[in-house]
């Protein structure tokens, strides 16, 4: 499994910053490789990606959902990745963002980008353009803050 981790400050509110990260059907706007996400249910995406000239589809869970504070999601089908996407208030109007991914690359060109750790740069940009949407816009284009419960753990918390 190759893990990726990278945070990024915005000049927003969390509220702002939090809502528009809950528009999963807009991450085409920022996610370079991300072709389309169709939200099925509250907690049910499928992904169509094309990644160094590699397309794929899959379906991710959100595990757990909570407003202003984290998104985690596990792929369900297709290729294997988990991740967690957290909000942390700076003050009142700047939030960092940190998106850990975890995922297993396929396939050669997959493989050598993971070791030349082009996923970790892909993210970082990616992060810079959610930024760049958010700050010009000065306002989120929609929110979901409903909430989704972890499911307990093996001993039960």
């Amino acid at each position: 499994m190759a893990t990726v981790t990278s945070d990024i400050d915005i000049e927003a509110p969390i509220s702002s910053v939090y809502n528009q990260w809950t528009q999963f059907e807009d991450f085409p706007a920022f996610m370079n490789g991300v072709d389309h996400v169709d939200q099925r249910t509250d907690g049910l995406l499928h992904w169509q990606v094309s990644i160094g000239g590699v397309e794929r589809e899959f379906d991710a869970r959100i595990t757990e959902q909570q407003p202003d504070e984290r998104i985690a999601w596990q792929s369900t089908n297709g290729p294997e990745q988990s991740g967690v996407v957290t909000f942390h208030r700076l003050d009142d109007d700047r939030t960092r963002v940190r998106l850990q991914l975890e995922w297993s690359p396929e396939g050669f060109v997959e493989t050598i980008g993971s070791a030349l750790q082009l996923d970790d740069a892909q993210i970082a940009r990616d992060l810079g353009e959610f930024k760049r949407l958010i700050e010009s816009n000065e306002f989120e284009t929609g929110a979901w803050r409903g909430t989704i419960e972890r499911a307990p753990d093996a001993t039960g918390r």
